[in-house]
């Protein structure tokens, strides 16, 4: 069996290249993410990207909205290393005039579950977290874990 080990890229459709380049130029430069563009199948891309995934807008071809409650992503979240990364990140993000919530602990997900929470201009929620010590155990000690 393969051992799965990371995202390689995210895919979101847009209503609006523009408007969503600008949230994600600034949302993006702020996570350390590069941008690059591209042209598939006659449709304009833009790629930010990172040494880890990339994530990917490309226009919609349908005009219904998104909701986070029908079938599909809910939400997608950002991991960075440390608790001090949250807070920094979601202060950056504010300044760079994205509503970002305050960075917070979120205990009833887990006791060290430390977020902010955003929306782009198409309603998908994101949300940038730490890495949290159960993940790092999961991570450390895989196979050591029962199934």
């Amino acid at each position: 069996m393969p051992d799965i080990i990371g995202i390689d890229h995210i895919y979101i459709t847009v209503s609006n290249m523009a408007r969503s380049e600008k949230f994600y130029d600034c949302v993006m430069k702020t996570l350390g993410f590069r941008k690059n563009t591209f042209t598939l199948h006659g449709d304009p891309h833009i790629q930010y990207y990172n040494r880890h995934f990339g994530y990917v807008l490309r226009p919609a071809r349908s005009a219904s909205g998104y909701d986070s409650y029908a079938p599909g992503l809910h939400h997608l979240c950002f991991r960075v290393e440390s608790i001090e990364d949250v807070r920094s990140a979601a202060k950056e993000l504010q300044a760079a005039g994205i509503d970002a919530s305050d960075a917070a602990l979120h205990p009833g997900y887990a006791p060290d579950y430390w977020a902010t929470f955003f929306t782009d201009p198409d309603g998908i929620r994101l949300e940038l977290s730490n890495y949290r010590q159960e993940r790092r155990d999961r991570h450390d000690n895989w196979d050591n874990l029962s199934a």
